[in-house]
């Protein structure tokens, strides 16, 4: 393990040496990180070569016990909830696979159980951290569209904040020419609107588990990211991390995130940036929603 981090953070450095060249417009950024995703995509996807069966074990109430037989690497908790009812497949948000909480859309990899997980529970909290965490992923991707082509804007690891705050909030690096910048109303009606017409489309967030070579090539032009790729290896017993794509917007997260933005129904812009501490170019934006499930 310690050989295999070390082989990391030599990729890393070198990575981060080539960010220092000239900047890239955002719309080129995108199209290169979807493309790194798909070529993973599809190299994950070619090492399943035949039709292997998995047993699922549904403990949903009502369902405790209740077998399905699935694909191995190709089924995935929605394709368990499309077994179902349409209630399941419209209301399941989350979830838990073998006790652990799993994206709906990610492909399920041996037999376990499965719990499929809603608003409506006695206890969503898992429900809400994804909720929340899904409606930062989404005013990140509106906030790095937002600006000319002229101006670079980093996104940062957005904070987990406690769900009763009843909000999120989506940390950034501004360009330095952004630092007088304070939006004015019409400026989060505008934010608010690219939201609406993002959850409109209802794309999916695709997840996909990837090694750190993969991550740190998808965000080689962001020294930001790449800090993020180490920090998340380091917490993880894996020594993978997961990426997600709505679009051919690409990001790293946490934890899950709803299966698509539709699902979050209702988002708004209401916060201003701030400053947050030791660098002076680091701004935070919060938000509101209203989910669907």
């Amino acid at each position: 393990m310690m050989a295999f981090k070390s082989v990391c953070r030599v990729f890393y450095r070198r990575l981060v040496s080539s960010a220092a060249e000239a900047r890239i417009p955002a719309a080129e950024l995108r199209r290169l990180r979807s493309a790194v995703f798909s070529r993973e995509q599809e190299r994950q996807r070619a090492l399943v070569t035949r039709t292997e069966k998995i047993e699922v074990t549904m403990q949903c109430p009502g369902l405790q016990g209740s077998l399905l037989v699935m694909n191995k690497g190709v089924s995935t908790p929605h394709s368990c909830a499309r077994h179902l009812t349409e209630w399941h497949v419209d209301s399941s948000a989350l979830a838990l696979v073998d006790g652990e909480p799993w994206p709906m859309h990610r492909p399920l990899t041996q037999s376990c159980s499965l719990t499929l997980l809603t608003f409506k529970d006695q206890d969503p909290v898992l429900v809400n951290q994804a909720y929340w965490r899904s409606c930062a992923a989404l005013l990140g991707q509106v906030l790095e569209n937002a600006f000319k082509e002229e101006f670079t804007i980093e996104l940062l690891r957005s904070p987990e904040l406690p769900v009763t705050s009843g909000s999120f909030c989506c940390d950034l690096v501004l360009d330095p020419r952004l630092d007088a910048w304070t939006p004015s109303e019409e400026a989060l009606r505008s934010l608010t609107r690219d939201a609406q017409q993002l959850i409109h489309q209802n794309l999916p967030w695709e997840p996909l588990e990837v090694l750190p070579p993969v991550a740190l090539e998808a965000f080689t032009h962001s020294r930001c990211k790449q800090e993020e790729v180490e920090e998340m290896v380091a917490e993880s017993p894996s020594g993978t991390v997961t990426l997600y794509r709505c679009g051919d917007h690409v990001l790293l997260s946490g934890g899950p995130l709803w299966p698509e933005q539709g699902s979050l129904i209702a988002l708004a812009a209401t916060g201003s940036p701030r400053n947050l501490g030791e660098a002076e170019e680091e701004s935070r934006k919060a938000g509101g929603a209203t989910p669907s499930r």
